[in-house]
C-alpha cells in the first residue's frame, strides 16, 4: 500500500515509550570517523531484534557497544533499567553468541557449555542440572560427549546458542548467526534458532546483512546505513512501507520511477513521471503538494504481466521483454518500454512449464493496481 516517506530518517527510530533495552543519542568515533551517528533505539522484552545493513553501515559496532567491547563516544545504554554503557563486559548480564562460534576444541560439547558456569563458581550439581537443561533445549544431548571438529556446522552453532544461553543472560546478541553456514542448512537453521530463542525466553539483538535473515528472523527490524538508522518495523511493514529510497532499494527487489505530484486530493493522489505515458494513480490522498519531486516504488511481485491489454486508463504500459531470469519457483521478466524505462515483473511458475508462453522479445503489458506502490519523498 501507499504511504509517504518519513521526511527524517531518524523519525522512526524511536518509539514513545523506553523498551527494555533502551538506546539513547549512542555515538561513537574511531579517530574522528563516525561509525554510529546518534542512534536512539527501544528494544522489547522477549523480542529478536535485527541490526539490518551493508558493510560499514555501524551494525556491527552498535552490537559491540551493547557488548561492552567498544566504548560510546557519547550516550546510554540501559537494560532492565540498569546502565551498561560504562560497565564492563564481564560486569554486564549479557552474552555475545560470535560468527565463529569461538568452540573450545580441546573441549566436549558439554565442557563447552558449562565453561562459563565454572568461571562463576557454581557448585558442581547446580552445572551438571543447567547444562542439561541447555542440552535438551538445542536438542544436543546424544551428542553430549563429542569434541567440536566432531559436529556438523548447524550443530556446532547449537552448542554456541547453548553456552550463550547457559548463564542466564538479559539480552543475547548474535553476530551474523549464519555466516558460517550453506545456504541450504541457513535455511533449516533459522527457524530452529528462532524456536530455540523464544523458547529461552532471553531478549536477542542479532547483526546481519543478510536480508532474508533479517525478514525470516527478527520480529523487528533496524535498517542501517552511514550509522544511521534508516527505519524501524516489523518485517513486513519494512517491506511494504519503506521509508525512503534507501530502505526501499535494500530490501529485496524495487522498480522504482522518479516524478513529481500532478493531483493531490484526499481521495487520491496522482504521479506525473516521463517514464509511463500516463499519470501514475494512487486511491488514497497523503500529505504532499502539487509539483512535489517524489519517488514511486513497485515491487516486481505486484506488477502483472500479460499478452494483452488490462482494462482502465491507468497504471499500466506496454513494452518489450528483453531478458527473463528463471528461479525455479518463479520468473523475473525484464521489460523495457518505449520511454526506456525497465519494469521487472515476477511471473510464478505455478505450473510445470508455465511462461513458455512469453519469451524474449515479446510484446507484453504490464499493469499493476491502485494501492500496490509506494510514493517516497526521500
Amino acid at each position: 500500500m501507499s504511504v509517504e516517506a518519513q521526511p527524517e530518517a531518524t523519525a522512526v527510530a524511536t518509539t514513545a515509550e523506553p523498551g527494555y533495552l533502551s538506546i539513547r543519542d549512542l555515538r561513537k568515533e574511531f579517530d574522528g570517523f563516525v561509525a554510529v551517528d546518534d542512534v536512539s533505539l527501544d528494544v522489547r522484552k522477549g523480542e529478536i531484534f535485527a541490526l539490518l545493513g551493508g558493510s560499514g553501515s555501524g551494525k556491527s559496532t552498535l552490537l559491540r557497544c551493547l557488548g561492552g567491547f567498544e566504548t560510546p563516544t557519547k550516550g546510554s545504554i540501559v537494560l532492565d533499567g540498569q546502565r551498561l554503557d560504562a560497565l564492563p563486559p564481564y560486569r554486564r548480564p549479557v552474552n555475545m553468541m560470535f560468527q565463529s562460534y569461538a568452540l573450545f576444541p580441546h573441549m566436549t560439547v558439554e565442557q563447552n557449555i558449562a565453561f562459563g558456569l565454572r568461571q562463576d563458581g557454581l557448585a558442581a550439581d547446580a552445572i551438571h542440572r543447567r547444562v542439561g537443561e541447555m542440552l535438551d533445549l538445542v536438542h544436543m544431548t546424544q551428542l553430549a560427549r563429542r569434541r567440536p571438529h566432531q559436529l556438523s556446522g548447524g550443530q556446532q552453532q547449537r552448542v554456541a546458542l547453548a553456552r550463550s544461553l547457559a548463564k542466564g543472560p538479559k539480552l543475547l546478541l548474535l553476530d551474523e548467526p549464519m555466516g558460517a553456514l550453506d545456504k541450504k542448512l541457513r535455511s533449516q537453521m533459522q527457524l530452529e534458532l528462532v524456536n530455540i530463542i523464544e523458547t529461552s525466553g532471553v531478549t536477542c539483538v542479532m547483526v546481519t546483512h543478510d536480508q532474508e535473515e533479517a525478514m525470516t528472523m527478527a520480529t523487528r527490524i533496524a535498517v542501517m546505513d552511514a550509522g544511521w538508522i534508516q527505519q524501524v518495523g516489523k518485517p513486513d511493514e519494512v517491506y511494504e512501507q519503506p521509508a525512503n529510497r534507501f530502505v526501499a532499494g535494500f530490501i529485496g527487489s524495487v522498480n522504482t520511477f522518479d516524478g513529481v505530484i500532478d493531483e493531490d486530493l484526499p481521495e487520491y493522489v496522482t504521479v506525473r513521471t516521463p517514464m509511463f505515458p500516463a499519470p501514475i494513480y494512487i486511491a488514497h490522498g497523503i500529505t504532499c503538494y502539487e509539483g512535489q519531486p517524489v519517488a514511486f516504488a513497485l515491487r516486481p511481485e505486484k506488477v502483472m504481466i500479460g499478452k494483452d491489454e488490462p482494462e482502465g486508463h491507468t497504471n499500466k504500459a506496454q513494452g518489450v521483454i528483453e531478458d527473463i531470469a528463471y528461479f525455479g519457483s518463479h520468473s523475473v521478466y525484464h521489460v523495457r518500454l518505449p520511454s526506456g524505462a525497465r519494469v521487472l515483473a515476477n511471473f510464478a511458475n505455478s505450473q510445470r512449464w508455465a511462461s513458455d508462453g512469453l519469451t524474449w522479445g515479446d510484446e507484453v503489458w504490464v499493469h499493476w493496481r491502485d494501492n500496490d506502490g509506494v510514493v517516497l519523498t526521500s
